[in-house]
């Protein structure tokens, strides 16, 4: 019996996951919970465990390809019964192209092939449910005409009294809704929570008659500026211009990122006799118009160029100065996509003010200096990190406001009393915050160990999605890198983040024992300081200015850096 695998939500609020690398091939067999492929959603990579004990039919997405939540994976030959869906871990409101959707429903399944007795489970995928209920149909009563018993959304429609010839308007529809109907919180009206990438649509006819709409403007659109090479064709009859055509969201995606209409593109594969486009054929697409632009293009100049010959006697055929030189193109997607969205969700909703001063750490110097052995000899590498969490969970003791959230739905702001401290990573991958947990509860010792053990799990992309969850207040430490001062991006909800410089020596002014002297005396003159060399950290708060005043900022940054001048304080922590 063969299951259709399809991608989990493999954390909350995932939408898509990039396919890293499959560790099975066709004619594997796998046991039930082995790992199949690794996938990366938002900052972590995730093992994709098995859920069912059987033999791999077929792989459908390739490694560095998008997958939605909820689109399949893998086919399996299960060895013996297939589970019943609701023991998988697959959201129900799960995205599902409806295309491709339907062809793998019409591909497995076959004529003489009678539907097996469901034992009373319901098989059907998300797009399937979602059909039923926008219909009104209650799933648990619909024969499925698939394989194994699976329901498909043409079994649906018929229990419905839709009949066959809405098929193609209503998989266009939510097919559309799909590609362009996404919503950025993942809701949509008094529904409830939906899937962040696809809405559903509000009926089947409000749906299709929107996305005939948008197909056509559309299609009107990309052909105007999309001309079809010469003499191209689809291989399953006719223009190359289809009214209907197959693809996975990935290839949909890829095309509209290069300007194209899927329906342009000729293919040499078919499902259930209609055409299916690969990524490869549209790739294949793109280059042959870019062949025939840089001919056009070609031809015109040698033209332009051959009437300049008789007045200046250049030669034909030289290439025309563009001005533009060569350029690398990279996929802009996986961790980097996740961070620069978190970056433009932060600075576009809270308002960013920075407030920066300088603390003499010269005390803080000498302190770690005489621990370092000690923290050694356990097996620990002290650094000055865990002394400034100490430092900040004193002050957001003192200033709790700057340990919040924002919570924008109610006009609550939401005070955390606990102190999970985020530590920002850099990795080759990208920014990643893994974040320490209960700093108020540990010494130095154990916060320097866990934060240099989830430090380098960061960089080796080891990290759970628990890991970087949770967090109330964020450091970042620049001067590791180099530099003294920035504008730190407030890791969002979080209303607050410290970043620190390097530390190093600086000219300081000091007091000077003359003026120390004249004070003591009564004396009124104006007193003057010494110039020295100290050790200074230079420090930069962000803070979300609809919830924390700058005053408040100053006063926590004068706190923390009290305590990171007399470290000593901080055995009263």
């Amino acid at each position: 019996m063969a299951f259709e695998f399809e991608l989990p939500d493999v954390g909350e609020g995932v939408a898509e996951g990039e396919l890293i690398e499959w560790h099975v091939a066709v004619g594997d067999h796998v046991d039930e919970d082995e790992v199949l492929a690794d996938v990366e959603t938002d900052k972590a990579v995730v093992d994709l465990p098995s859920p069912v004990a059987g033999t791999v039919r077929e792989l459908h997405a390739e490694e560095g390809e998008i997958v939605p939540v909820g689109e399949v994976v893998v086919t399996i030959d299960v060895d013996g019964e297939v589970p019943d869906e609701d023991e998988i871990e697959v959201s129900d409101d799960a995205i599902d192209d409806a295309d491709g959707g339907q062809a793998s429903d019409e591909e497995q399944s076959s004529d003489d092939e009678p539907p097996a007795s469901t034992g009373g489970r319901v098989f059907a995928p998300p797009n399937v449910r979602r059909l039923a209920r926008e219909f009104g149909v209650d799933i648990t009563t619909v024969a499925g005409s698939g394989p194994g018993g699976r329901i498909t959304d043409q079994d649906v429609r018929e229990a419905a009294g839709k009949g066959g010839s809405d098929d193609e308007e209503v998989a266009s529809a939510v097919s559309q809704v799909g590609e362009s109907g996404a919503s950025d919180d993942g809701s949509d009206g008094d529904d409830g929570p939906k899937s962040a990438v696809s809405k559903r649509s509000e009926g089947a006819n409000s749906a299709v008659s929107r996305a005939d709409s948008k197909q056509s403007e559309r299609k009107s659109a990309t052909r105007k500026r999309s001309p079809e090479p010469d003499g191209q064709t689809a291989t399953t009859g006719g223009p190359a211009e289809r009214d209907q055509t197959l693809a996975a969201p990935s290839t949909r995606r890829l095309a509209r990122e290069e300007g194209i209409d899927i329906d342009a593109v000729p293919t040499e594969n078919t499902r259930d006799g209609k055409a299916y486009v690969k990524p490869e054929d549209v790739r294949a697409y793109v280059a042959a118009q870019q062949v025939q632009r840089e001919g056009e293009t070609a031809a015109a100049s040698e033209q332009d160029q051959a009437g300049e010959v008789a007045a200046t006697g250049a030669p034909v055929g030289a290439t025309p100065e563009t001005g533009d030189g060569e350029v690398t193109r990279e996929p802009y997607r996986g961790v980097r996509r996740t961070i620069g969205k978190q970056m433009e969700q932060s600075v576009y909703t809270a308002p960013h003010v920075t407030h920066h001063d300088t603390a003499v750490v010269d005390e803080l110097v000498a302190t770690r200096a005489e621990l370092k052995e000690r923290a050694e000899a356990r097996g620990v590498s002290l650094t000055y990190l865990p002394f400034v969490m100490k430092a900040v969970v004193a002050a957001l003791k003192q200033f709790p406001v700057l340990n919040t959230t924002l919570d924008e739905d109610s006009e609550e702001v939401v005070y955390k009393h606990f102190y999970n401290i985020g530590v920002a990573v850099a990795t080759d991958a990208g920014l990643m915050v893994p974040v320490v947990e209960d700093v108020d509860e540990k010494g130095i010792v154990e916060l320097a160990g866990e934060t240099a053990d989830l430090a380098d799990r960061a960089r080796a992309r080891d990290l759970t999605r628990e890991e970087m969850q949770g967090g109330t207040f964020t450091i970042t430490n620049f001067g590791a890198i180099g530099g003294e001062y920035a504008t730190p991006v407030i890791n969002y909800p979080e209303t607050a983040i410290l970043g620190l410089g390097s530390i190093e020596q600086r000219p300081t002014v000091v007091e000077s024992e003359t003026a120390q002297s004249s004070e003591n005396a009564g004396d009124d003159a104006a007193s003057t300081g010494d110039v020295v060399a100290a050790q200074t950290l230079p420090l930069s708060l962000s803070i979300d200015h609809r919830v924390i005043d700058g005053a408040e900022a100053a006063r926590f940054a004068n706190t923390v850096i009290e305590y990171l001048e007399n470290p000593t304080l901080l055995l009263l922590e």
